[in-house]
Formats: C-alpha cells, structure tokens, sequence
C-alpha cells in the first residue's frame, strides 16, 4: 500500500504547479504564515519555487527553514474526498551560479512570465529539501511516506533538447496529446517538461501533467513513447501497461 501511495503522491506533486508554503511567522513568533507560491520540480524531484527577497515568507526562511508546502487536486467539489499532500522541508537558497542557471533554465519553461521579474526585481531560487510527506488520497486513506521524489534522468541538456524538438517540429503530435488528455484546447499547448513518468504541457497559464504508460528512463523510451501517444485512440494507464 505505501508504494501505491508513494507514486499517489508523488504523481499529485507532478499534476499541481502551486500549493500554500507555510513558514514560521517572524512578526508574529508562535504562529504560522501561509501564503500561495507557484513551483515546478527540479532535477531532483523536489519543488523549486522563485520568492522576492521583500516577501514575508522569505524573510521567515531566512530566520527559519523549516516549512510546509501544502498540495491539493485543483478543481474538487469535495477537497476531502481527494488527493492532497503536505510536505514537510527545509527550505535553501541556491547559491551557486551554476544551480541558478540550471534553475533558471528549467523554472522559465513552466513559468515564461517569471523570466522578466526575476531579472528586474530581487527574486531569488530556492529549493525545498523533504523531510517527511503526509499524504491523504481521501477518506480513510492516510499515510506517513519518507520517500517520495524521483530523480529526474533527463534534466537539463537531454530535456531541453527533447522539448525543444517536440515544440519546433511536432506541434501536430502535441496538439493530439492534449486531445487524448481532455485538456482544454483554447490556446496550443506547449511541451514544458519530460520526467521518467511522463510530460507537462503548458497551455496559456496553466499547468497539466499527464502520465506514460509506464516508465520511460532513456531518451530512446521517451521517443517509443511519445510517437505511440501521437497514434494512440486513447491515453494509456498504468493498469493498462502492466496487464
């Protein structure tokens, strides 16, 4: 049951792209302070989130690291009867040049917008380290988990190629993704990430995750995989891959 729940929660971190940060209130000692940050997951499988050096909650990490990002399913009539996961960090800055680029490379991708404000105004990287996850995939379904990130294999160079060549050259293949995957279709969408379990697509703001079939781990899976998808009549599942 905790393997199922593990790859529950970790596919919840994947289909959201903001959750309510949680950080020890500096001008009120003693009590918590949430507010609303976007995030996508780096390398490492662990939210990335791109603060101002002026916020509150970025003055609280300074003083305090330890943290929450709290995740639920977006659109839910009933959000106790759905997934959602609380994540308990420790929140660091990057420091490093190469961190930030590496960063910055991936974070523009899921939020173009965050390009022009993070140059022009005092935004800073910082990274959330897990300590332990609570995750509730709905009533009675409560778990503990310790491990729940997965090391993306394709971060950095081989992603942004693979993105690169899907958004220049295979628009036609992006569009039937969306289709298959009852995405809305009011703008083209645009290939935004590539991890093991599958691929974000970005259509105007927003953010949506849909799974491969079952795990890819070389560039050569992804392509099977993706050319597969641009024929397929309807989106496979897990279930559906391992029967």
């Amino acid at each position: 049951m905790s393997a199922k729940a593990t790859k529950h929660a970790r596919e919840l971190l994947l289909k959201e792209y903001r959750g309510v940060l949680s950080t020890h209130s500096k001008s009120m000692p003693g009590f918590p302070f949430g507010s609303v940050v976007p995030y996508c997951l780096d390398a490492e499988g662990h939210p990335l989130i791109l603060i101002s050096r002026i916020a509150q909650h970025t003055h609280n990490l300074q003083r305090d690291p330890k943290c929450s990002l709290l995740v639920g399913e977006r659109g839910a009539e009933d959000v106790q009867a759905v997934g959602r996961l609380t994540l308990l960090a420790e929140a660091q800055p990057l420091e490093s040049a190469e961190a930030i680029e590496a960063a910055a490379e991936r974070y523009y991708r899921y939020f173009p917008e965050s390009r022009n404000y993070h140059r022009a105004h005092d935004f800073d990287f910082w990274v959330l380290k897990p300590v332990r996850y609570r995750y509730i995939g709905g009533f009675g379904a409560i778990h503990w988990l310790d491990h729940v990130a997965l090391a993306n294999p394709f971060a950095g160079k081989a992603e942004a190629s693979m993105i690169e060549h899907m958004n220049s050259d295979h628009a036609k293949a992006i569009a039937h993704y969306v289709a298959l995957g009852g995405l809305p279709q009011v703008v083209p969408a645009q290939m935004a990430g590539i991890d093991s379990e599958g691929m974000h697509l970005r259509i105007g703001q927003g953010l949506y995750w849909l799974p491969f079939g079952q795990p890819c781990n070389t560039p050569t899976q992804v392509r099977e995989a993706l050319v597969f998808l641009a024929h397929a009549d309807d989106w496979p599942t897990s279930e559906q891959a391992e029967a």
